[in-house]
């Protein structure tokens, strides 16, 4: 196939999905991996499509790919976080080993929090500073101090991660999408969201309206390896993926 068919053909698939991976292509065209991967940088290059690890998503407004800082973030949805929040902290129980991620929605959990027989673990270095002062049993990760999103991160971050097995895990997420799961804006926050989820016999993620429907750079998990706590749904084909609470 001449590759201008090809681009062509790639244009369409994400028309109609949104999003491809080189897997995909490389079996419908009958190419070699190598051939669509040089497709796709150039095609990113031409302003044809946003490349990805693995594939490519269509050039659309749901494609998120600046972070706002920690001050800005706190802004937005404020009150729906705080709803969020008090839900997730009514969850806790007595002998709970939780793990609270990083983020300004699972911020506002904290506040709610009354269970003192419980030990929290969290790579948020200001949410470890709540939480000490609340005198709960909280440990704080090792690693590589990220002002911007106030989080701890980075290769000790994740080892230290490795040998615990959390009861209940609350993690924040960038972007949520039919096809490409929960998503961050980079690989550090990405793998230590990835490990906590595997490490958690149950996991939720906290999130208000805003994130649906929205792709970030990296996927982290897919919709059904946690439950979704939100304020509000408008797309039903999300509760026929995962389980949501909605609390708005």
């Amino acid at each position: 196939m001449l590759t201008e068919d090809r681009k062509l053909f790639i244009l369409s698939e994400l028309e109609e999905k949104g999003s491809v991976t080189v897997a995909e292509i490389v079996k419908q065209l009958n190419s070699s991996e190598s051939t669509i991967r040089r497709d796709l940088i150039q095609m990113d290059r031409d302003g044809l499509l946003v490349k990805v690890h693995g594939g490519a998503m269509k050039l659309s407004s749901n494609i998120v790919l600046d972070e706002p800082d920690v001050s800005n973030k706190e802004r937005f949805f404020a009150t729906e976080k705080t709803k969020i929040g008090k839900f997730a902290a009514s969850l806790i129980c007595s002998g709970d080993f939780v793990f609270i991620d990083a983020g300004t929605t699972t911020k506002r959990m904290l506040q709610f929090i009354t269970e003192k027989d419980a030990t929290y673990v969290t790579n948020g270095y200001k949410h470890a500073a709540i939480l000490a002062n609340m005198g709960l049993n909280v440990i704080l990760t090792g690693g590589e101090v990220k002002n911007s999103t106030e989080a701890i991160i980075g290769t000790e971050c994740v080892e230290s991660l490795r040998r615990y097995n959390f009861t209940k895990a609350f993690v924040g997420t960038n972007g949520i999408s039919e096809n490409q799961g929960f998503s961050t804006h980079t690989n550090d926050e990405a793998n230590i969201k990835k490990l906590v989820i595997s490490r958690s016999f149950k996991s939720f993620i906290l999130a208000d309206h805003s994130k649906f429907n929205k792709i970030t750079a990296i996927s982290f998990s897919d919709l059904n390896d946690a439950c979704i706590i939100t304020d509000f749904v408008g797309n039903d084909n999300y509760r026929k993926l995962t389980k949501i609470e909605e609390v708005g």
